[in-house]
Protein backbone atom coordinates (compact mmCIF):
# COMPACT_ATOMS: atom_id res chain seq x y z
CA UNK A 1 0.00 0.00 0.00
CA UNK A 2 1.46 3.71 -0.99
CA UNK A 3 2.25 5.71 1.98
CA UNK A 4 0.28 8.20 2.66
CA UNK A 5 0.28 12.33 1.94
CA UNK A 6 0.75 12.69 5.47
CA UNK A 7 3.60 10.50 6.38
CA UNK A 8 5.25 10.72 3.31
CA UNK A 9 6.12 14.70 4.33
CA UNK A 10 6.70 13.89 7.85
CA UNK A 11 9.57 11.24 6.16
CA UNK A 12 10.59 14.23 3.95
CA UNK A 13 10.97 16.76 6.17
CA UNK A 14 8.59 18.96 5.36
CA UNK A 15 6.75 19.02 8.64
CA UNK A 16 6.76 17.59 12.36
CA UNK A 17 4.65 14.50 13.39
CA UNK A 18 3.12 16.70 15.48
CA UNK A 19 1.95 18.72 12.68
CA UNK A 20 0.67 15.84 11.11
CA UNK A 21 -1.55 14.95 14.15
CA UNK A 22 -3.15 18.11 14.70
CA UNK A 23 -4.02 18.30 10.85
CA UNK A 24 -5.26 14.93 11.24
CA UNK A 25 -7.49 16.37 13.96
CA UNK A 26 -9.00 19.40 12.47
CA UNK A 27 -9.41 17.07 8.99
CA UNK A 28 -11.58 15.03 11.03
CA UNK A 29 -13.78 18.00 12.20
CA UNK A 30 -13.84 20.25 9.00
CA UNK A 31 -13.39 17.90 6.07
CA UNK A 32 -10.82 18.73 3.36
CA UNK A 33 -7.62 16.98 1.54
CA UNK A 34 -4.79 16.45 3.91
CA UNK A 35 -2.70 18.84 1.95
CA UNK A 36 -5.38 21.60 1.71
CA UNK A 37 -5.55 21.28 5.79
CA UNK A 38 -1.24 21.41 6.43
CA UNK A 39 -1.45 24.61 3.93
CA UNK A 40 -4.46 26.48 5.87
CA UNK A 41 -2.54 25.31 9.01
CA UNK A 42 0.58 27.02 7.91
CA UNK A 43 2.53 23.69 8.36
CA UNK A 44 3.70 24.13 5.10
CA UNK A 45 3.93 26.34 2.05
CA UNK A 46 1.52 25.81 -0.75
CA UNK A 47 4.20 25.92 -2.91
CA UNK A 48 6.75 23.35 -1.32
CA UNK A 49 3.72 21.39 -0.94
CA UNK A 50 3.19 21.47 -4.75
CA UNK A 51 7.17 21.10 -5.91
CA UNK A 52 6.50 17.91 -3.54
CA UNK A 53 3.53 16.25 -4.97
CA UNK A 54 4.76 17.07 -8.70
CA UNK A 55 7.65 14.78 -7.52
CA UNK A 56 5.46 12.05 -6.17
CA UNK A 57 3.29 11.87 -9.14
CA UNK A 58 6.65 12.83 -11.93
CA UNK A 59 4.26 15.24 -13.11
CA UNK A 60 4.66 18.91 -13.94
CA UNK A 61 3.73 21.81 -11.89
CA UNK A 62 1.81 25.19 -12.95
CA UNK A 63 1.48 28.02 -11.92
CA UNK A 64 -2.51 28.88 -12.58
CA UNK A 65 -1.60 32.87 -11.84
CA UNK A 66 -0.12 33.55 -14.77
CA UNK A 67 -2.15 32.30 -17.05
CA UNK A 68 -4.93 33.05 -19.46
CA UNK A 69 -7.39 30.31 -20.58
CA UNK A 70 -8.89 30.59 -24.12
CA UNK A 71 -12.36 30.77 -24.19
CA UNK A 72 -13.02 28.08 -26.55
CA UNK A 73 -10.66 25.76 -24.31
CA UNK A 74 -12.93 26.45 -21.23
CA UNK A 75 -15.96 25.89 -22.71
CA UNK A 76 -14.75 21.98 -23.71
CA UNK A 77 -15.47 21.23 -20.01
CA UNK A 78 -19.00 22.10 -18.50
CA UNK A 79 -18.96 23.96 -15.16
CA UNK A 80 -20.31 20.87 -12.86
CA UNK A 81 -17.42 18.55 -13.92
CA UNK A 82 -14.60 21.16 -13.24
CA UNK A 83 -16.22 21.47 -9.91
CA UNK A 84 -16.58 18.01 -9.05
CA UNK A 85 -12.98 16.88 -9.99
CA UNK A 86 -11.34 20.22 -8.64
CA UNK A 87 -9.69 20.30 -12.59
CA UNK A 88 -9.22 23.63 -14.83
CA UNK A 89 -8.68 22.81 -18.66
CA UNK A 90 -5.55 25.32 -19.77
CA UNK A 91 -4.75 24.36 -23.42
CA UNK A 92 -5.27 22.74 -26.09
CA UNK A 93 -3.03 21.51 -28.74
CA UNK A 94 -3.91 19.32 -31.75
CA UNK A 95 -5.69 15.92 -30.05
CA UNK A 96 -4.57 16.87 -26.60
CA UNK A 97 -5.74 19.01 -23.92
CA UNK A 98 -3.90 19.68 -21.17
CA UNK A 99 -5.98 19.34 -17.78
CA UNK A 100 -4.62 21.24 -14.33
CA UNK A 101 -5.70 18.91 -11.67
CA UNK A 102 -4.77 19.09 -7.91
CA UNK A 103 -4.80 15.30 -7.93
CA UNK A 104 -3.49 14.02 -10.81
CA UNK A 105 -3.80 10.28 -10.21
CA UNK A 106 -7.31 10.47 -10.52
CA UNK A 107 -7.57 8.23 -13.84
CA UNK A 108 -11.47 8.60 -13.23
CA UNK A 109 -11.72 12.55 -13.93
CA UNK A 110 -9.41 11.80 -16.81
CA UNK A 111 -10.99 9.34 -18.06
CA UNK A 112 -14.45 11.08 -17.75
CA UNK A 113 -13.00 14.27 -19.71
CA UNK A 114 -11.63 12.26 -22.33
CA UNK A 115 -14.82 10.40 -23.12
CA UNK A 116 -17.01 14.04 -22.77
CA UNK A 117 -14.32 15.95 -25.00
CA UNK A 118 -13.08 13.06 -27.36
CA UNK A 119 -9.53 15.15 -26.47
CA UNK A 120 -6.53 12.71 -24.96
CA UNK A 121 -5.84 14.61 -21.24
CA UNK A 122 -2.61 15.22 -20.24
CA UNK A 123 -2.66 16.20 -16.71
CA UNK A 124 -0.49 18.63 -14.74
CA UNK A 125 -0.55 19.66 -11.25
CA UNK A 126 -1.66 22.62 -9.42
CA UNK A 127 -2.74 24.23 -6.05
CA UNK A 128 -5.99 23.48 -4.80
CA UNK A 129 -6.40 27.71 -4.31
CA UNK A 130 -5.09 28.41 -7.75
CA UNK A 131 -7.70 25.74 -9.25
CA UNK A 132 -10.67 26.79 -7.16
CA UNK A 133 -9.58 30.43 -8.13
CA UNK A 134 -9.56 30.31 -11.60
CA UNK A 135 -12.65 28.02 -11.18
CA UNK A 136 -14.86 31.27 -9.57
CA UNK A 137 -12.77 33.43 -12.73
CA UNK A 138 -13.67 31.28 -15.60
CA UNK A 139 -17.08 29.54 -14.48
CA UNK A 140 -18.42 31.49 -11.98
CA UNK A 141 -18.19 30.87 -8.21
CA UNK A 142 -20.79 27.73 -6.05
CA UNK A 143 -20.10 24.14 -4.97
CA UNK A 144 -16.76 22.97 -5.59
CA UNK A 145 -16.79 19.55 -3.58
CA UNK A 146 -14.70 16.91 -4.40
CA UNK A 147 -16.78 13.99 -3.66
CA UNK A 148 -19.94 14.24 -6.16
CA UNK A 149 -23.04 15.24 -3.76
CA UNK A 150 -25.70 16.22 -6.30
CA UNK A 151 -27.50 12.95 -6.00
CA UNK A 152 -27.01 13.41 -2.45
CA UNK A 153 -30.03 14.47 0.88
CA UNK A 154 -29.17 15.93 3.94
CA UNK A 155 -29.66 13.03 6.43
CA UNK A 156 -29.07 14.94 9.62
CA UNK A 157 -33.13 14.52 10.63
CA UNK A 158 -32.97 10.64 10.50
CA UNK A 159 -31.58 8.61 13.50
CA UNK A 160 -29.91 5.09 11.98
CA UNK A 161 -30.03 2.03 14.48
CA UNK A 162 -29.56 -1.57 12.94
CA UNK A 163 -31.36 -4.59 14.51
CA UNK A 164 -28.04 -6.17 15.18
CA UNK A 165 -27.84 -10.15 16.22
CA UNK A 166 -26.77 -11.12 19.13
CA UNK A 167 -23.28 -13.16 18.06
CA UNK A 168 -21.59 -10.17 19.12
CA UNK A 169 -19.62 -9.29 15.98
CA UNK A 170 -22.17 -6.82 14.51
CA UNK A 171 -22.42 -3.76 16.88
CA UNK A 172 -19.60 -0.96 18.00
CA UNK A 173 -21.01 1.95 19.29
CA UNK A 174 -20.73 4.29 16.63
CA UNK A 175 -23.05 2.65 14.65
CA UNK A 176 -26.05 5.27 15.42
CA UNK A 177 -24.10 8.23 14.18
CA UNK A 178 -25.21 9.41 10.96
CA UNK A 179 -23.21 11.47 8.20
CA UNK A 180 -24.85 14.73 7.03
CA UNK A 181 -24.09 15.81 3.25
CA UNK A 182 -21.67 18.24 4.30
CA UNK A 183 -19.82 15.21 5.96
CA UNK A 184 -19.21 13.18 3.56
CA UNK A 185 -15.73 14.31 2.72
CA UNK A 186 -14.38 13.99 6.49
CA UNK A 187 -15.54 10.58 6.56
CA UNK A 188 -13.72 9.85 3.66
CA UNK A 189 -11.05 11.72 4.86
CA UNK A 190 -11.41 9.82 7.93
CA UNK A 191 -11.49 6.81 6.44
CA UNK A 192 -8.44 6.92 4.40
CA UNK A 193 -6.40 8.00 7.91
CA UNK A 194 -7.82 5.15 9.65
CA UNK A 195 -7.40 2.51 6.90
CA UNK A 196 -4.64 0.49 8.09
CA UNK A 197 -6.53 -0.93 11.08
CA UNK A 198 -10.02 -1.33 8.72
CA UNK A 199 -7.60 -3.69 6.54
CA UNK A 200 -5.31 -5.26 9.16
CA UNK A 201 -7.11 -5.60 12.85
CA UNK A 202 -8.29 -8.81 13.34
CA UNK A 203 -10.45 -10.32 15.97
CA UNK A 204 -9.55 -14.10 16.90
CA UNK A 205 -12.56 -15.40 14.33
CA UNK A 206 -10.73 -13.81 11.58
CA UNK A 207 -13.67 -11.58 11.44
CA UNK A 208 -11.92 -7.62 10.72
CA UNK A 209 -12.59 -4.95 12.63
CA UNK A 210 -14.51 -1.93 10.96
CA UNK A 211 -13.84 1.41 12.00
CA UNK A 212 -16.25 4.16 12.73
CA UNK A 213 -16.03 6.50 9.53
CA UNK A 214 -16.78 3.20 7.33
CA UNK A 215 -19.26 2.53 9.55
CA UNK A 216 -20.33 6.27 9.66
CA UNK A 217 -20.13 6.13 5.67
CA UNK A 218 -21.74 2.93 4.63
CA UNK A 219 -25.20 4.53 7.37
CA UNK A 220 -24.97 7.87 5.16
CA UNK A 221 -24.90 5.72 2.17
CA UNK A 222 -28.18 3.81 2.81
CA UNK A 223 -29.70 6.52 4.63
CA UNK A 224 -29.70 8.84 1.50
CA UNK A 225 -30.76 6.18 -0.85
CA UNK A 226 -33.51 5.66 1.09
CA UNK A 227 -34.41 9.52 1.36
CA UNK A 228 -33.71 10.07 -2.39
CA UNK A 229 -36.37 7.60 -3.21
CA UNK A 230 -33.53 5.04 -4.81
CA UNK A 231 -34.56 1.50 -5.42
CA UNK A 232 -31.36 -0.09 -5.59
CA UNK A 233 -27.55 0.46 -4.19
CA UNK A 234 -24.56 -0.54 -6.52
CA UNK A 235 -21.09 -0.66 -4.35
CA UNK A 236 -18.50 -0.91 -7.09
CA UNK A 237 -14.77 -1.63 -7.20
CA UNK A 238 -13.23 -1.33 -10.38
CA UNK A 239 -9.26 -1.47 -11.01
CA UNK A 240 -8.72 2.40 -10.38
CA UNK A 241 -12.20 3.67 -8.66
CA UNK A 242 -14.65 2.59 -6.23
CA UNK A 243 -18.03 3.82 -7.34
CA UNK A 244 -21.25 3.57 -5.67
CA UNK A 245 -24.55 4.69 -8.12
CA UNK A 246 -28.24 4.45 -7.19
CA UNK A 247 -30.98 3.49 -9.35
CA UNK A 248 -33.77 6.18 -9.25
CA UNK A 249 -36.61 6.06 -11.50
CA UNK A 250 -35.42 2.47 -13.33
CA UNK A 251 -32.28 4.76 -13.97
CA UNK A 252 -28.61 4.61 -12.84
CA UNK A 253 -26.86 7.35 -11.27
CA UNK A 254 -23.46 7.69 -10.15
CA UNK A 255 -23.57 9.27 -6.64
CA UNK A 256 -19.72 9.51 -5.61
CA UNK A 257 -16.79 7.68 -6.49
CA UNK A 258 -14.46 6.64 -3.25
CA UNK A 259 -10.95 5.69 -2.94
CA UNK A 260 -10.19 2.33 -4.31
CA UNK A 261 -8.25 1.30 -0.80
CA UNK A 262 -11.45 1.68 1.26
CA UNK A 263 -13.07 -1.22 -0.94
CA UNK A 264 -12.60 -3.86 1.48
CA UNK A 265 -13.64 -2.48 4.69
CA UNK A 266 -17.20 -0.87 3.35
CA UNK A 267 -17.67 -4.44 2.02
CA UNK A 268 -16.95 -5.71 5.04
CA UNK A 269 -19.00 -3.36 6.92
CA UNK A 270 -22.14 -4.32 4.65
CA UNK A 271 -22.02 -8.08 5.29
CA UNK A 272 -21.66 -7.10 8.73
CA UNK A 273 -24.68 -5.56 9.05
CA UNK A 274 -26.41 -8.26 6.47
CA UNK A 275 -25.22 -11.23 8.64
CA UNK A 276 -22.87 -12.49 5.80
CA UNK A 277 -19.62 -14.22 6.41
CA UNK A 278 -16.61 -11.83 5.51
CA UNK A 279 -14.21 -14.01 5.03
CA UNK A 280 -15.70 -15.66 2.17
CA UNK A 281 -14.59 -13.50 -1.03
CA UNK A 282 -15.03 -16.17 -3.67
CA UNK A 283 -18.28 -16.99 -3.86
CA UNK A 284 -22.05 -14.69 -4.14
CA UNK A 285 -24.03 -14.26 -0.79
CA UNK A 286 -27.01 -13.22 -0.26
CA UNK A 287 -28.67 -11.59 3.20
CA UNK A 288 -30.59 -8.49 4.34
CA UNK A 289 -30.42 -5.92 6.53
CA UNK A 290 -32.97 -3.89 8.88
CA UNK A 291 -32.88 -0.14 9.77
CA UNK A 292 -34.71 1.95 11.69
CA UNK A 293 -35.05 5.67 10.63
CA UNK A 294 -36.24 7.17 13.63
CA UNK A 295 -39.00 6.08 15.69
CA UNK A 296 -41.44 4.83 12.97
CA UNK A 297 -40.01 4.53 10.05
CA UNK A 298 -38.57 0.86 9.52
CA UNK A 299 -36.59 -0.10 5.87
CA UNK A 300 -35.26 -3.38 4.55
CA UNK A 301 -32.25 -3.91 2.30
CA UNK A 302 -31.56 -7.76 0.39
CA UNK A 303 -28.09 -7.55 -0.07
CA UNK A 304 -25.97 -9.54 -2.84
CA UNK A 305 -22.21 -9.83 -3.23
CA UNK A 306 -20.65 -11.30 -6.18
CA UNK A 307 -17.10 -11.75 -6.62
CA UNK A 308 -15.77 -9.35 -9.43
CA UNK A 309 -12.67 -9.03 -11.28
CA UNK A 310 -11.48 -6.51 -8.72
CA UNK A 311 -13.02 -7.34 -5.67
CA UNK A 312 -16.82 -7.78 -4.75
CA UNK A 313 -19.49 -5.70 -5.95
CA UNK A 314 -22.50 -5.34 -3.30
CA UNK A 315 -25.81 -4.46 -5.03
CA UNK A 316 -28.58 -3.43 -2.06
CA UNK A 317 -32.51 -3.57 -3.14
CA UNK A 318 -34.57 -0.86 -0.97
CA UNK A 319 -37.70 -2.70 0.32
CA UNK A 320 -39.10 0.53 2.02
CA UNK A 321 -42.81 -0.50 3.08
CA UNK A 322 -43.53 2.95 4.19
CA UNK A 323 -43.21 3.98 0.10
CA UNK A 324 -45.14 0.74 -0.69
CA UNK A 325 -48.83 2.01 -2.20
CA UNK A 326 -51.08 -1.65 -2.20
CA UNK A 327 -54.41 0.46 -3.32
CA UNK A 328 -55.56 -0.80 -6.79
CA UNK A 329 -57.24 2.12 -7.54
CA UNK A 330 -53.73 4.19 -7.21
CA UNK A 331 -51.62 2.01 -9.44
CA UNK A 332 -52.39 3.68 -12.91
CA UNK A 333 -54.80 1.41 -13.83
CA UNK A 334 -57.34 2.59 -16.50
CA UNK A 335 -61.00 2.30 -15.50
CA UNK A 336 -61.96 -0.71 -18.06
CA UNK A 337 -58.95 -2.31 -17.10
CA UNK A 338 -58.76 -2.06 -13.15
CA UNK A 339 -62.99 -3.45 -13.81
CA UNK A 340 -61.50 -6.75 -15.49
CA UNK A 341 -58.66 -7.06 -12.87
CA UNK A 342 -60.92 -6.81 -9.77
CA UNK A 343 -63.26 -9.07 -11.21
CA UNK A 344 -59.86 -11.68 -12.05
CA UNK A 345 -58.73 -11.14 -8.35
CA UNK A 346 -62.27 -11.82 -6.73
CA UNK A 347 -62.87 -14.83 -8.70
CA UNK A 348 -63.79 -18.22 -6.93
CA UNK A 349 -60.97 -19.98 -8.80
CA UNK A 350 -58.74 -20.00 -12.20
CA UNK A 351 -55.33 -18.09 -13.10
CA UNK A 352 -53.94 -15.06 -13.29
CA UNK A 353 -51.04 -13.95 -14.74
CA UNK A 354 -48.39 -10.99 -14.37
CA UNK A 355 -46.16 -10.38 -16.79
CA UNK A 356 -43.38 -7.70 -17.59
CA UNK A 357 -39.10 -8.06 -17.06
CA UNK A 358 -37.46 -7.34 -14.14
CA UNK A 359 -38.24 -3.86 -11.84
CA UNK A 360 -41.04 -3.76 -14.03
CA UNK A 361 -43.44 -3.98 -10.80
CA UNK A 362 -45.05 -7.22 -10.73
CA UNK A 363 -44.34 -8.05 -6.74
CA UNK A 364 -46.32 -4.65 -6.19
CA UNK A 365 -49.32 -5.44 -8.47
CA UNK A 366 -49.46 -9.06 -7.10
CA UNK A 367 -49.27 -7.68 -3.52
CA UNK A 368 -51.72 -5.28 -4.39
CA UNK A 369 -53.95 -7.53 -5.43
CA UNK A 370 -53.64 -10.13 -2.44
CA UNK A 371 -54.42 -7.08 -0.12
CA UNK A 372 -57.35 -6.29 -1.76
CA UNK A 373 -58.85 -9.42 -1.49
CA UNK A 374 -57.33 -10.73 2.29
CA UNK A 375 -59.96 -10.85 4.56
CA UNK A 376 -60.08 -13.51 7.52
CA UNK A 377 -62.41 -15.66 5.88
CA UNK A 378 -59.95 -17.20 3.25
CA UNK A 379 -56.58 -18.90 3.29
CA UNK A 380 -53.81 -17.30 1.23
CA UNK A 381 -50.65 -19.10 0.82
CA UNK A 382 -47.55 -17.44 -1.26
CA UNK A 383 -44.37 -18.39 -2.39
CA UNK A 384 -41.45 -16.29 -2.71
CA UNK A 385 -38.11 -15.80 -3.77
CA UNK A 386 -37.18 -13.68 -2.34
CA UNK A 387 -39.80 -12.78 0.06
CA UNK A 388 -39.89 -8.88 0.28
CA UNK A 389 -42.51 -7.25 2.62
CA UNK A 390 -44.14 -9.34 5.04
CA UNK A 391 -48.47 -8.93 4.53
CA UNK A 392 -49.82 -9.66 7.77
CA UNK A 393 -52.60 -12.49 7.94
CA UNK A 394 -50.90 -13.89 5.02
CA UNK A 395 -49.19 -17.06 4.70
CA UNK A 396 -45.65 -16.72 3.15
CA UNK A 397 -42.96 -19.18 2.24
CA UNK A 398 -39.51 -18.10 1.29
CA UNK A 399 -37.70 -20.78 -1.11
CA UNK A 400 -35.24 -22.73 -0.35
CA UNK A 401 -33.59 -24.28 -3.86
CA UNK A 402 -30.33 -25.35 -1.52
CA UNK A 403 -32.76 -27.77 0.23
CA UNK A 404 -35.06 -28.73 -2.42
CA UNK A 405 -37.82 -25.85 -1.52
CA UNK A 406 -38.80 -25.04 -4.54
CA UNK A 407 -41.98 -22.90 -6.35
CA UNK A 408 -42.91 -26.66 -7.21
CA UNK A 409 -42.84 -28.04 -3.96
CA UNK A 410 -44.04 -25.96 -2.20
CA UNK A 411 -47.10 -25.51 -4.87
CA UNK A 412 -47.67 -29.23 -3.52
CA UNK A 413 -47.27 -28.48 -0.07
CA UNK A 414 -49.75 -25.36 -0.42
CA UNK A 415 -52.70 -27.76 -1.84
CA UNK A 416 -52.54 -29.94 1.49
CA UNK A 417 -53.04 -26.86 3.96
CA UNK A 418 -56.38 -25.82 2.10
CA UNK A 419 -55.56 -22.84 0.40
CA UNK A 420 -58.22 -20.80 -1.04
CA UNK A 421 -55.68 -18.18 -3.02
CA UNK A 422 -52.32 -19.14 -3.78
CA UNK A 423 -49.30 -17.00 -5.07
CA UNK A 424 -46.21 -18.32 -6.89
CA UNK A 425 -43.27 -16.20 -7.43
CA UNK A 426 -42.49 -17.00 -10.52
CA UNK A 427 -43.45 -19.95 -12.86
CA UNK A 428 -40.06 -20.50 -14.11
CA UNK A 429 -40.45 -24.51 -15.71
CA UNK A 430 -43.30 -27.24 -16.63
CA UNK A 431 -43.51 -28.79 -13.30
CA UNK A 432 -44.76 -25.58 -11.63
CA UNK A 433 -46.87 -24.55 -14.44
CA UNK A 434 -48.69 -27.69 -14.56
CA UNK A 435 -49.34 -27.61 -11.15
CA UNK A 436 -50.50 -24.27 -11.21
CA UNK A 437 -53.10 -25.18 -13.61
CA UNK A 438 -54.62 -27.93 -11.78
CA UNK A 439 -54.57 -26.13 -8.75
CA UNK A 440 -56.73 -23.40 -10.62
CA UNK A 441 -59.18 -26.22 -12.19
CA UNK A 442 -59.96 -27.94 -8.71
CA UNK A 443 -60.99 -24.49 -7.29
CA UNK A 444 -58.11 -22.49 -6.46
CA UNK A 445 -57.50 -18.52 -7.51
CA UNK A 446 -53.77 -19.06 -8.56
CA UNK A 447 -51.77 -16.14 -8.84
CA UNK A 448 -48.24 -15.76 -10.85
CA UNK A 449 -45.74 -14.13 -13.07
CA UNK A 450 -44.36 -14.89 -16.19
CA UNK A 451 -41.34 -12.88 -17.92
CA UNK A 452 -43.30 -12.36 -21.20
CA UNK A 453 -42.97 -9.10 -23.73
CA UNK A 454 -47.05 -8.99 -23.55
CA UNK A 455 -50.22 -10.66 -22.36
CA UNK A 456 -51.01 -11.95 -25.97
CA UNK A 457 -47.25 -14.10 -25.30
CA UNK A 458 -47.91 -15.43 -22.41
CA UNK A 459 -50.13 -18.34 -23.64
CA UNK A 460 -47.09 -19.53 -26.23
CA UNK A 461 -45.15 -19.45 -23.28
CA UNK A 462 -47.45 -21.95 -21.32
CA UNK A 463 -48.31 -23.83 -24.11
CA UNK A 464 -44.05 -23.82 -25.02
CA UNK A 465 -43.35 -25.20 -21.85
CA UNK A 466 -45.71 -27.85 -22.45
CA UNK A 467 -49.34 -27.41 -21.00
CA UNK A 468 -52.25 -28.71 -22.81
CA UNK A 469 -54.21 -25.98 -24.71
CA UNK A 470 -57.40 -26.87 -23.92
CA UNK A 471 -55.43 -26.90 -19.61
CA UNK A 472 -54.16 -23.12 -20.66
CA UNK A 473 -58.13 -22.23 -22.32
CA UNK A 474 -59.46 -23.92 -19.23
CA UNK A 475 -57.72 -22.11 -16.50
CA UNK A 476 -56.15 -19.04 -17.16
CA UNK A 477 -58.60 -16.27 -16.48
CA UNK A 478 -56.57 -13.17 -17.36
CA UNK A 479 -53.27 -12.23 -18.11
CA UNK A 480 -51.71 -8.44 -17.76
CA UNK A 481 -48.60 -7.25 -18.73
CA UNK A 482 -46.96 -4.39 -17.37
CA UNK A 483 -43.95 -1.67 -17.41
CA UNK A 484 -42.80 1.20 -15.65
CA UNK A 485 -42.44 5.01 -17.35
CA UNK A 486 -40.89 7.63 -15.58
CA UNK A 487 -42.76 10.26 -14.72
CA UNK A 488 -42.25 13.98 -16.15
CA UNK A 489 -41.30 16.28 -13.07
CA UNK A 490 -44.54 18.11 -11.84
CA UNK A 491 -41.92 21.30 -11.38
CA UNK A 492 -40.29 21.70 -14.39
CA UNK A 493 -42.86 20.30 -16.84
CA UNK A 494 -43.00 22.50 -20.08
CA UNK A 495 -44.32 22.23 -23.67
CA UNK A 496 -42.46 19.84 -26.00
CA UNK A 497 -42.31 22.07 -29.44
CA UNK A 498 -40.06 20.00 -31.11
CA UNK A 499 -42.31 16.96 -31.68
CA UNK A 500 -43.49 16.90 -34.79
CA UNK A 501 -46.92 15.79 -36.00
CA UNK A 502 -44.97 12.83 -38.02
CA UNK A 503 -43.00 11.81 -34.65
CA UNK A 504 -46.26 11.81 -33.03
CA UNK A 505 -47.75 9.48 -35.47
CA UNK A 506 -45.13 7.29 -35.70
CA UNK A 507 -45.52 6.92 -32.13
CA UNK A 508 -48.78 5.39 -32.32
CA UNK A 509 -51.22 8.43 -32.07
CA UNK A 510 -53.87 8.51 -34.53
CA UNK A 511 -54.66 12.08 -36.71
CA UNK A 512 -57.71 12.65 -34.60
CA UNK A 513 -55.71 12.47 -31.28
CA UNK A 514 -53.63 15.39 -32.80
CA UNK A 515 -56.16 18.00 -32.43
CA UNK A 516 -55.57 19.78 -29.77
CA UNK A 517 -53.06 17.44 -28.40
CA UNK A 518 -50.36 19.36 -26.38
CA UNK A 519 -47.14 17.11 -25.77
CA UNK A 520 -44.77 17.63 -22.40
CA UNK A 521 -41.25 17.03 -21.06
CA UNK A 522 -39.36 18.07 -18.09
CA UNK A 523 -36.75 20.73 -18.40
CA UNK A 524 -34.56 19.56 -15.51
CA UNK A 525 -34.67 21.18 -11.86
CA UNK A 526 -33.41 20.38 -8.25
CA UNK A 527 -36.42 18.61 -7.59
CA UNK A 528 -35.77 15.96 -10.30
CA UNK A 529 -31.57 16.12 -9.84
CA UNK A 530 -31.60 17.87 -13.67
CA UNK A 531 -33.72 14.62 -15.09
CA UNK A 532 -36.56 15.92 -15.84
CA UNK A 533 -38.51 13.00 -14.39
CA UNK A 534 -39.64 12.03 -10.52
CA UNK A 535 -41.28 9.11 -9.84
CA UNK A 536 -42.65 6.65 -12.11
CA UNK A 537 -46.14 5.51 -13.30
CA UNK A 538 -47.51 1.88 -14.68
CA UNK A 539 -48.64 1.34 -18.08
CA UNK A 540 -50.70 -1.82 -18.15
CA UNK A 541 -51.88 -4.31 -20.95
CA UNK A 542 -55.06 -6.26 -19.55
CA UNK A 543 -56.45 -9.37 -21.48
CA UNK A 544 -59.09 -11.05 -19.76
CA UNK A 545 -59.35 -14.56 -21.72
CA UNK A 546 -63.16 -14.16 -23.08
CA UNK A 547 -64.55 -17.38 -24.94
CA UNK A 548 -63.48 -16.33 -28.37
CA UNK A 549 -60.05 -15.96 -26.99
CA UNK A 550 -60.34 -19.83 -25.70
CA UNK A 551 -61.63 -20.76 -29.24
CA UNK A 552 -58.35 -19.51 -30.56
CA UNK A 553 -56.09 -20.98 -27.56
CA UNK A 554 -57.68 -24.64 -28.41
CA UNK A 555 -56.91 -24.35 -32.07
CA UNK A 556 -53.35 -23.28 -31.27
CA UNK A 557 -53.78 -19.48 -32.70
CA UNK A 558 -50.13 -17.48 -32.52
CA UNK A 559 -49.81 -14.86 -30.78
CA UNK A 560 -50.47 -12.12 -33.25
CA UNK A 561 -53.66 -13.74 -34.12
CA UNK A 562 -54.30 -13.75 -30.32
CA UNK A 563 -53.18 -9.96 -29.74
CA UNK A 564 -55.80 -8.77 -32.77
CA UNK A 565 -58.59 -10.49 -31.39
CA UNK A 566 -57.85 -9.49 -27.90
CA UNK A 567 -57.71 -5.60 -29.46
CA UNK A 568 -61.08 -6.32 -30.92
CA UNK A 569 -62.42 -7.48 -27.65
CA UNK A 570 -61.25 -4.25 -25.99
CA UNK A 571 -57.74 -4.92 -25.00
CA UNK A 572 -55.16 -1.86 -24.87
CA UNK A 573 -51.62 -2.65 -25.68
CA UNK A 574 -49.20 -1.15 -23.56
CA UNK A 575 -48.36 1.07 -26.31
CA UNK A 576 -52.19 2.47 -26.39
CA UNK A 577 -51.85 2.58 -22.36
CA UNK A 578 -48.16 4.78 -22.74
CA UNK A 579 -49.53 6.71 -25.42
CA UNK A 580 -52.94 7.68 -23.19
CA UNK A 581 -50.41 8.63 -19.88
CA UNK A 582 -48.86 10.89 -22.07
CA UNK A 583 -52.01 12.99 -23.27
CA UNK A 584 -52.59 12.76 -19.45
CA UNK A 585 -49.14 14.96 -18.91
CA UNK A 586 -47.78 11.92 -16.81
CA UNK A 587 -45.28 10.46 -19.08
CA UNK A 588 -43.12 11.44 -22.23
CA UNK A 589 -43.48 9.80 -26.14
CA UNK A 590 -39.61 8.84 -25.56
CA UNK A 591 -40.23 7.08 -22.18
CA UNK A 592 -43.35 4.91 -23.99
CA UNK A 593 -41.12 4.39 -27.07
CA UNK A 594 -38.32 3.18 -24.71
CA UNK A 595 -40.65 0.67 -22.52
CA UNK A 596 -42.74 -0.75 -25.22
CA UNK A 597 -43.44 -1.73 -28.50
CA UNK A 598 -44.86 -0.90 -31.58
CA UNK A 599 -48.41 -2.27 -31.90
Amino acid sequence: MPEKLGKLLVNAQLITEDQLQKALLTQKKEGGRIGSVLVRLGFIEEAKLLKFLSQQYGTPAIDLSKLEVDQAVVKLVPSEVVKKYLVVPVKRMGATLTLAMVDPSDVFAIDDIKFMTGYNVEPVIASESSIVEVIGKYYGKGSLAVVEKTMVIEAKDYTLSEEDSNDGNTGREDDNAMVSVDDFDTVVGDALENIDVVEEQQDDSGVKEVDAPIVKLVNGVLVNAVKIGASDIHIEPFETVFRVRFRIDGVMKTIMNLPIRIKNAVVSRVKIMSKLDIAERRLPQDGRIKLKLGKKKEVDFRVSTLPCLFGEKVVLRILDKGNLSLDLTKLGFEPNALKDFAEAINAPYGMVLVTGPTGSGKTTTLYSALSTINTTEINIMTAEDPVEYNLLGINQVQMKEEIGLNFAAALRSFLRQDPDVVMVGEIRDYETAEIGVKAALTGHLVLSTLHTNDAPGTVNRLLNMGIEPFLVASSVVLILAQRLARRICAKCKEVDNLLTPEALLKAGFKQEDLKGLTVYKGKGCDMCNKSGYKGRVALYEVMPIKDELRELILQGASADEIKKKAIALGMKTLRMSGLAKVKEVMTTIEEVLDCTFAD
